[in-house]
């Protein structure tokens, strides 16, 4: 595991893939204890990435603003975006 993607570099695709794949081998239970402490840090840095793009996702949609049919006529901006 020493020349993993940073975390912090990786798309929400990419995270999502590489916890599913640790999950998927901490499932199997055929790991020895230290890699799997190992695969447990990396999967919770994952899960911690994964969330924060989600919410980053969910707040650009929320700024969004609609008229009175719904449309779209542009976008609020966001603190921090």
């Amino acid at each position: 595991m020493s020349n993993e993607t940073p975390v912090d570099k990786m798309s929400f695709e990419q995270a999502m893939g590489e916890l599913e794949q640790v999950v998927t081998r901490l499932e199997r239970g055929d790991v020895p204890l230290q890699d799997s402490i190992a695969l447990y840090e990396r999967g919770a840095k994952l899960k911690k990435r994964c969330e924060d793009e989600l919410k980053r996702a969910e707040e650009k949609v929320a700024a969004i603003t609609l008229d009175a049919e719904g449309n779209p006529t542009g976008i609020t901006p966001v603190e921090g975006l």
